[in-house]
């Protein structure tokens, strides 16, 4: 059920989810968190979809909020329950001119008391999450450096304002990543790693943010090396781990499948697809607390990484 709120008012919008629960279209009973998403024009709808899709494991209230500055004052807003919502409440708040001056004011009443807030920029993020209007209500503070125009620049921005609850899903994308690595060195032989390369998509702070990790984890240099778009144009390419013994290389081959080539040993063809933002959402909202593993990468692992080379 979709419910149209046009020229409205924030306490209308409120009155209007009390009626629904009321009537039994829907109810606040269960909602686990309150997600609200700061989006530009254009950009609400995928966001939208994801935390639909995400409500399934999460039960919560969705409030979007898209805000002009220009124009006259108004605030126009939809309320989606039911089968348009997932397992979720959502509020699409769309307001211009002095009405979108203050974002706090445009969130107080809708809410779900005692209940905690996720902030999540799905584009344009703000330079410094912690200490923006929403960032400050927020437990946890999501942006996208996948987005921004300069990836780089922005993860460079971020390194220098981290608050303890910040996190990127360039960072979540990596989750499997991390994992296949982390069993790979977990097996014999038991030797160090004395090098590492990274490749991957210039445009890509995936890349960036597991060389970081790997730095940081295996405490040394890394040589962080991308791609032209005419060889590898998206994502992570590959990452090699240099051992006494021989090399362990963990290459993507396609956008779904990935070769695994260690000494000794047969090749492996791995499942390692690009992971959804349904998926990365759906995982950043199964843990409330700071992520502090993400802290390290963005606040050491960053500032020890060198500028990157063109892979040669």
């Amino acid at each position: 059920m979709i419910i149209d709120l046009p020229d409205t008012t924030v306490s209308k919008v409120a009155r209007q989810l009390v009626n629904t629960r009321e009537e039994g279209g829907a109810v606040a009973l269960g909602r686990v968190l309150t997600l609200v998403i700061k989006s530009d024009k254009g950009f609400e709808e995928a966001a939208i979809e994801a935390a639909n899709d995400a409500s399934r494991e999460h039960p919560m209230r969705v409030i979007v909020l898209v805000t002009d500055t220009a124009g006259e004052a108004r605030l126009d807003a939809q309320i989606r329950v039911g089968s348009d919502a997932g397992a979720s409440e959502v509020i699409i708040l769309e307001a211009t001119g002095k009405a979108a001056g203050n974002e706090l004011t445009l969130l107080t009443g809708l809410l779900l008391p005692d209940a905690p807030v996720v902030a999540w920029w799905p584009s344009d993020a703000p330079e410094n999450p912690g200490a923006s209007a929403l960032g400050r209500i927020a437990q946890r503070r999501i942006t996208d450096s996948s987005t921004a125009p300069e990836p780089s620049e922005l993860l460079a921005k971020l390194e220098g304002t981290y608050t303890p609850g910040d996190t990127d899903l360039a960072w979540t994308r990596l989750t499997h990543w991390r994992e296949q690595l982390a069993a790979v060195l977990d097996q014999p032989p038991y030797e160090p790693v004395t090098a590492v390369t990274v490749r991957g998509a210039s445009t890509s702070p995936s890349t960036a943010l597991l060389a970081a990790w790997l730095g940081l984890a295996l405490e040394l240099p890394v040589d962080w090396q991308y791609e032209e778009p005419s060889v590898w144009d998206h994502g992570i390419h590959s990452v090699r781990l240099t051992r006494a013994s021989g090399d362990i290389l963990l290459e993507r081959s396609d956008e779904a499948t990935a070769r695994l080539t260690q000494p000794g040993q047969p090749h492996h063809e791995l499942h390692l697809p690009r992971r959804s933002l349904r998926e990365c959402l759906a995982e950043e909202l199964r843990r409330l607390d700071p992520d502090t593993l993400y802290g390290r990468v963005i606040s050491e692992g960053w500032s020890r990484l060198a500028e990157p080379k063109a892979s040669v």
